[in-house]
């Protein structure tokens, strides 16, 4: 069914009429947008974002607990208390339900997770075994044994080692390699002088260290933060930039197990690889070379009592939201303040919903569903995802400048889909988890034991494909390139996003933007480097591939020009593959929504036309306010362009320039030759 454009032209109709039949009520606004928020007093042109949202950014206020505050946040709040009442009713429920049931582990998780008087009274005991094992490291295998097993645990660790599909056999699971261990978010941390705001967070960095260690009774703790920190910055210079990360055929470098060794010497890769439990396996896929290399070395050449310091410090990192008071609030006084600029921790309670789905959540999920996605929203949901895809279809067919054999690969590729709505049809099973009411750090450490050995059960074994990457309740969406599949959690499908009571417009504008996003990442500049088997191979013409980057080349400069901090732009090459998803996004809802109108005219509601409900629908999902520690961190982490940057993506859209008569001269112009146009 999802292979049938006949059958996904044909839902659009159905969609628009089951919308047209409800639009009486929908939750924001006489027709599902908040014109309240708007600032009329500027023009479309001169400032795009001033005029759909100006209002209601200049009014918002971010949450003492919250590092920043828009459309995804107030969505997860309120994903995150409904998710509270299902976890505390499970809480009650569990006393009684039986072991190893779903309601027993996600009421007895998050009932440990609360109990603070309880984590108060054992004090550091549960970690005490753990420090002791790192405390009597004897010698170099002994340490890289150590490394392999955090990594069943989540401590952070130079050489990370991961379960996940191959890139060339999409049948297989394979053992990847990776760089990791840094305590800061990136190596730009470490490593740009010229950042104000870095030097800040390197000057408050080692005094944490210095206070986690001191906290858990290890002596001479001011010169083991420095001499950590010292390790990190070895570490860092090592490792490759995010930019470089993007490139994913880069990240394939298979290696047989037998030549690890003599690939990357300077450590007892049995010790470690058998901790981390793939020394059996026939290979290993080296992601970053270069990192793993530098981090071999290092194992090999600091010293060994700077590499225990390490070891204990990250592991009491990991633990210390499961650790008594102190540990908490000096561990969030750096983390949530210094870095993120968040004057607040959240209550206990919103920590524990938060845990207790990272943990356990399709378990939680399924309660979820059951009370708050019915079956008529995945219903539309659906008719829409066809729609977007029927639209993709026919702008891959009208392109002029790729190949025509390119162009039929591609088509094939898109008929291939997977769209995957709301939540999965096969639950996960938890029942090799042990889950303790009185054991909140060990509930902790076995729920990241079960999920690593979990991945490390698929080796050799057929994958399957009906496992999803995010919980029910997750606000996100994500694009998939290996298993040709775009997925879309129950939690975002909710105003102003989808709201099966409002304007069509609107709904194309928002959930049809981030469908039409998601879709079109299959085709960007990394998602185009898989085939519709979800293989990493060269299936585009050399031609093809000179035009895409030339028209790439435009988005990282238009973007680039973006500066949300001063004197800190958009990484326009970071940011790449979301901006193309962006502008591809848009671009498709809009014809998806003019198909869904059946050749009739949009009448013109509160004012507005069609065109103009589209655009401002499209506008009010990325409202949003950073602080500005956290803005900094994801301008240099995170390959999204900020929320409230991304709806000037409608400046290379010639019909955004007709629905509000844009003119030149105006701020926001861009002449029709310096337009975008990709897909």
């Amino acid at each position: 069914m999802r292979r049938s454009l006949l059958l996904a032209a044909t839902a659009c109709l159905a969609t628009t009429a089951a919308f047209a039949a409800e639009a009486a009520k929908p939750e924001i606004g006489s027709f599902g947008f908040d014109t309240a928020g708007m600032d009329r007093s500027v023009k479309p042109g001169d400032d795009w974002v001033k005029f759909a949202n100006g209002t209601y950014n200049k009014n918002i206020e971010i949450p003492a607990d919250r590092t920043n505050y828009g459309m995804f946040t107030k969505l997860r709040d309120l994903s995150q208390t409904r998710t509270r009442t299902i976890v505390e009713q499970a809480a009650v429920q569990a006393k009684a339900a039986p072991r190893g049931s779903d309601v027993q582990k996600v009421g007895d998780y998050y009932a440990a997770f609360l109990d603070e008087a309880g984590i108060e009274a054992k004090g550091l005991a549960p970690l005490a075994p753990r420090l002791a094992a790192i405390a009597a490291i004897a010698d170099r295998p002994a340490l890289v044994a150590a490394i392999g097993e955090a990594q069943r645990l989540g401590i952070a660790t130079p050489i990370g080692v991961a379960v996940e599909q191959d890139l060339k056999d999409p049948t297989i699971m394979a053992a990847y390699i990776g760089q990791g261990g840094l305590g800061l978010p990136d190596r730009d941390y470490y490593l740009d002088a010229k950042n104000p705001r870095f030097a800040e967070v390197r000057a408050k960095y080692v005094p944490y260290i210095a206070q986690m260690l001191t906290l858990a009774g290890i002596g001479d703790a001011s010169a083991k933060a420095q001499a950590i920190y010292d390790l990190e910055v070895k570490i860092a210079t090592v490792h490759w930039s995010q930019v470089e990360q993007r490139q994913v055929e880069k990240l394939y470098n298979p290696v047989a197990r037998a030549g690890v060794a003599a690939a990357y010497p300077g450590i007892d890769w049995t010790a470690l690889l058998t901790a981390a439990g793939v020394d059996a396996q026939p290979q290993v896929v080296i992601a970053n070379p270069s990192a793993i290399a530098g981090a071999a070395k290092l194992l090999a050449s600091e010293p060994l009592d700077t590499w225990k310091a390490y070891l204990a410090f990250h592991t009491l990192r990991r633990a210390a939201p499961l650790l008594p008071k102190a540990f908490v609030d000096a561990n969030f006084a750096f983390t949530g303040t210094v870095l993120n600029g968040q004057p607040q921790d959240q209550e206990r309670w919103k920590r524990g919903v938060d845990a207790t789905s990272a943990a356990l959540g399709e378990a939680a999920g399924k309660l979820y569903v059951a009370e708050y996605f019915p079956p008529e929203a995945k219903a539309k949901a659906d008719a829409l995802v066809r729609n977007l895809i029927a639209a993709m279809d026919s702008h891959l067919a009208a392109l002029t400048w790729m190949d025509p054999a390119t162009k039929a690969a591609a088509r094939a590729k898109l008929a291939a889909f997977t769209p995957k709505i709301g939540y999965p049809d096969k639950w996960r099973d938890y029942s090799a988890l042990e889950v303790r009411r009185d054991d909140a750090l060990g509930n902790s450490f076995r729920a990241a034991g079960f999920d690593y050995q979990r991945n490390l059960d698929k080796i050799g074994k057929p994958i399957d494909r009906s496992e999803w990457g995010m919980t029910p309740m997750t606000v996100n969406a994500y694009a998939n390139p290996l298993w040709n599949e775009i997925v879309f959690p129950a939690a975002i499908l909710q105003p102003p996003f989808f709201d099966p009571n409002a304007d069509p417009a609107v709904n194309y504008g928002g959930i049809g933007m981030v469908i039409g996003h998601e879709i079109s990442h299959h085709f960007d500049d990394q998602g185009r480097k898989f085939d519709k088997e979800g293989k990493l191979a060269d299936w585009w013409t050399p031609q093809d591939v000179t035009r895409f980057k030339a028209l790439t080349d435009q988005v990282v400069a238009q973007y680039a020009e973006y500066e949300p901090l001063k004197g800190v732009h958009v990484n326009g090459e970071l940011t790449l593959g979301e901006n193309i998803a962006d502008l591809a996004g848009i671009t498709i809802a809009y014809d998806a929504w003019q198909r869904s109108l059946g050749g009739k005219p949009a009448p013109v509601l509160g004012g507005f036309t069609g065109e103009q409900r589209f655009y401002l629908g499209a506008a009010q999902v990325w409202r949003q306010k950073f602080r500005d520690a956290f803005l900094q961190r994801i301008l240099t982490t995170d390959p999204h362009t900020p929320g409230d940057y991304r709806p000037y993506v409608v400046r290379n859209l010639d019909s955004w320039y007709g629905a509000f008569g844009v003119k030149a001269g105006e701020a926001n112009y861009l002449a029709p030759a310096a337009r975008i146009k990709i897909w």
